[in-house]
């Protein structure tokens, strides 16, 4: 049965790849390679044995899967970077949320099925980033680490950085409680900031219905939390221009037949993966 995807905002476009059907930020494409993965690639818990569809990931990024640099995510801010040439290295502990290179023959992933993904690239080095943030790495502030780091590791220019948000559930559908609201005040965000990201009541956004598993009634001390614009937001504190941000503002949550979704389907829940990969300086003579 054909699948209508729901669209995105315009700065991202739907593609095929291999058959399947994957989206890319029109900004990105021509610094990086990239893609961000849809329910019908064979990944995740719902699957068997994912080997298969990690090869055709690695297969659509063009590289072979020893070149496909995947993390073991712990929902933290850590970051491994990896220089070029070091992709000989044992890379079996990758313990991390974020993963970084200036090597165009590495292709860097990271998977999700609700949190945010982070695709980067710079425009100058063509230095690339890929972050994962689910509520916990966004309360340690993984989108503002990615950035230093790549400052640090690779001599990133913060206005010369691209980024990509993918899909992931919106305040739309995600409702959380008193203990993911209070993580961050903790952490130091500020009131202000607080009140933008957690709203009293579920957004309404066309684009993005509310999952039919959510509840009408507002439950006491619960918000709904706005993981796109948090997000964002760091990204932005951190130096990045703000018109160099792009979100495809599409709710995992909302659309069954095309994302994967650990809040409306559990443990079943397949995964997705944002994949990059840098494309080469052209040299002038």
């Amino acid at each position: 049965m054909m699948v209508t995807p729901p669209q995105p905002n315009g700065a991202f476009r739907w593609t095929q790849l291999h058959g399947l059907s994957a989206l890319v930020c029109e900004a990105l494409s021509p610094y990086a390679s990239h893609f961000f993965t849809t329910r019908a690639w064979r990944l995740g818990e719902r699957t068997p044995d994912a080997t298969e569809g990690w090869r055709e990931v690695a297969s659509s990024a063009n590289v072979d899967s020893g070149h496909l640099v995947r993390l073991s995510q712990i929902h933290g801010c850590d970051a491994i970077a990896y220089r070029h040439g070091d992709h000989e290295r044992d890379r079996a502990s990758r313990r991390a949320d974020i993963v970084l290179t200036d090597d165009t023959s590495l292709a860097l992933t990271v998977q999700t099925a609700d949190c945010v993904p982070l695709l980067l690239v710079d425009r100058r080095t063509r230095a690339i980033g890929a972050a994962h943030g689910g509520w916990r790495g966004l309360a340690l502030g993984v989108p503002r680490a990615v950035v230093d780091r790549m400052v640090v590791e690779f001599g990133c220019r913060r206005d010369e950085l691209l980024v990509a948000i993918g899909p992931a559930i919106g305040a739309c559908c995600y409702e959380v409680g008193e203990d993911v609201r209070a993580r961050f005040e903790q952490n130091g965000f500020s009131g202000d900031q607080l009140v933008r990201w957690f709203r009293a009541t579920p957004a309404a956004w066309p684009v993005n219905p509310p999952m039919p598993s959510l509840s009408l009634e507002q439950r006491p001390n619960h918000w709904f939390f706005d993981g796109w614009q948090c997000a964002r937001e760091q990204l932005i504190s951190a130096g990045v221009a703000a018109d160099h941000v792009f979100s495809a503002d599409l709710c995992t949550a909302s659309h069954a037949s095309v994302f994967c979704s650990y809040r409306r389907d559990g443990a079943v829940a397949g995964r997705m993966a944002a994949v990059i990969q840098s494309k080469k300086l052209e040299v002038r003579s």
